[in-house]
């Protein structure tokens, strides 16, 4: 019996399968595992390291040619890496191995800002804005042109444009109304008026052939307000009731002997020149009110009031000086700051003083009554300047 036996070729190996360690990490993704531990955005790297986040892309993507000037790509890459919490020798060590970037002499021309070559088209870096790449895609690409139009303001810019054109129609067409000029027609045909004689309407003897027949001359009534004369400035007055002088005191009024009521006479004004007679005196039977006069024989503050509060004086009386309380229906009360130097004088007799020197008396009612009552005549030898300004009143009163 032959055997027959089936051997496989191509045995398959066994594939072991890789472990986290067995993958390479690259600087970019070290760098943005540090960022995202973080929780930084590349416009928060921005905000903070000052750099642009399209540099601080290249950084993560090694790509050197994104970087306006190369000198600067040193001093990027370590500043974002200490940024990171890395080593920066370390960290461009790794960026210049997977970039092939050679740092180059500060004077040479590699280390100069790239300029475009003439003709050939700006690119931006990376070649691209990395804000519109597909790894951003929740960024809008660009707005459409009527986005910043707000739907709501088209209504009121309509109404705007509204009420301004009616304003300005309205002020159009009030202007023509103002500028026209409107001719009333008249009957008459226009003539020269210096060809017109000015006595040719008042005679009325115009010719038939003469050429201003056909006009018709002025009337009476148009001439008589010609030459009516002018209103005077100053009003005729007539007047339709007799002159005040007519009136007899001794038949009307209240001061007649008996009382009773006469109509008046109307007298003629040739009377009127003549002796009228006199009404009888006036007779006062009511015995005259007492003056009552403040009298300073020293410098004293006075405050005088009435009964409803009102204050008739206040002031500084100097020595020698008096003042007329006046005579009121209720009677008004005194204060005075030195009492020892006001004296009272009613009817010319003295009374006082006031109070003590040096004391201050309110609530003084100045009346002849409360006075004379409350306050006895002043003893000329106990107060040498009371007797000095009596002498010298009495002296004035003899001269």
């Amino acid at each position: 019996m032959i055997g027959k036996t089936f051997k496989r070729d191509d045995a398959s190996e066994d594939v072991e399968a890789k472990g986290f360690d067995d993958f390479e990490l690259r600087l970019g993704d070290l760098m943005r595992g540090e960022r995202a531990t973080m929780g930084k955005s590349l416009l928060d790297v921005q905000r903070e390291l000052k750099i642009k986040a399209a540099y601080i892309a290249a950084i993560e993507n090694a790509d050197p040619s994104a970087f306006d000037t190369p000198g600067f790509i040193a001093g990027y890459v370590r500043s974002y890496a200490r940024y990171l919490n890395m080593d920066p020798d370390e960290a461009f060590d790794a960026f210049c191995t997977e970039s092939g970037f050679e740092t180059a002499h500060g004077m040479s021309a590699a280390a100069s800002s790239i300029k475009p070559k003439v003709g050939e088209p700006v690119l931006s870096p990376l070649g691209k804005d990395i804000f519109t790449a597909s790894e951003t895609p929740f960024i809008p690409v660009g707005d459409a042109v009527l986005s910043a139009v707000e739907p709501r303001a088209i209504g009121s810019i309509a109404v705007l444009i509204a009420l301004i054109g009616g304003l300005g129609y309205g002020g159009w067409t009030v202007l023509q109304e103002v500028q026209k000029v409107q001719f009333a027609p008249v009957e008459q045909a226009p003539i020269v008026v210096a060809d017109i004689d000015p006595l040719a309407g008042a005679s009325n003897a115009l010719r038939t052939s003469d050429p201003l027949a056909i006009v018709n001359g002025p009337t009476s009534d148009a001439l008589d307000r010609l030459y009516r004369p002018q209103a005077l400035d100053v009003p005729v007055l007539v007047a339709r009731d007799a002159p005040i002088s007519t009136l007899r005191p001794d038949t009307i009024g209240a001061l007649l002997p008996d009382q009773s009521f006469e109509p008046p006479v109307a007298v003629a004004e040739a009377d009127v020149a003549a002796d009228l007679p006199s009404p009888p005196p006036i007779q006062v039977v009511e015995t005259p009110v007492p003056e009552v006069q403040l009298v300073a024989v020293r410098p004293a503050w006075v405050r005088i009031q009435s009964a409803d509060g009102t204050v008739i004086f206040e002031g500084v009386m100097e020595p020698g000086e008096n003042f007329v309380v006046p005579a009121t229906e209720e009677p008004a009360t005194l204060r005075v700051g030195e009492s020892g130097a006001m004296y009272f004088a009613v009817n010319g007799t003295h009374y006082g003083p006031v109070g003590p020197r040096g004391v201050v008396t309110s609530n003084v009612e100045l009346t002849p009554d409360s006075l004379t009552s409350t306050y006895t005549v002043a003893d000329l030898t106990q107060d040498d300047d009371l007797a000095e300004i009596v002498n010298f009143a009495e002296v004035q009163a003899d001269e």
